[in-house]
């Protein structure tokens, strides 16, 4: 199946916010709105998910629009949450787990998308319940948590800087 003229700007540009959040996440441990490689990162990761909204390969709405409409919504919450001063310590927390939310919200649909398209001849698997996949998501939410709580206790360490 081939993609759509969005279906490969969507990809490119998940692909590089996927990348550029890898980086900033080792560089910095945490998403931000200044520097450039956050604002490439946040402006790429809601192209994406605004994209997403547009591609309907099943045809209707389906799970991978709903993570869509977070990423839009974590993204929105996020940057909100960094102009909220009441929230006092508890607002590096919020703005983290917002941003950091919307990686597990590219790879979810990004490891659906790879496992069920690749390789070309015979994918990995053809349905979304199919057992691979389920296990797929559950190691990607495993490491999410693990390396949220990385994050969340970095930023507790590092309450003066």
């Amino acid at each position: 199946m081939s993609l759509s003229i969005l279906g490969i700007f969507h990809t490119i540009f998940g692909l590089g916010a996927i990348f550029v959040a890898a980086y900033i996440l080792y560089k910095d441990k945490q998403f931000g709105l200044s520097g450039g490689l956050n604002k490439f990162y946040l402006a790429a990761t809601v192209f994406t998910a605004a994209s997403a909204l547009g591609i309907y390969k099943h045809g209707e709405f389906n799970g991978a629009h709903g993570l869509a409409v977070l990423t839009i919504l974590a993204v929105v919450v996020g940057i909100i949450a960094t102009r909220l001063n009441f929230l006092g310590g508890l607002k590096k927390y919020l703005v983290a787990l917002c941003f950091s939310s919307t990686m597990l919200f590219h790879l979810l649909p990004t490891a659906t998308e790879i496992l069920t398209r690749f390789p070309m001849d015979a994918p990995m698997v053809s349905s979304l319940q199919d057992p691979l996949l389920l296990k797929t998501f559950a190691v990607i939410g495993v490491c999410f948590v693990i390396l949220l709580a990385l994050q969340l206790n970095w930023l507790r360490k590092n309450a003066n800087t």
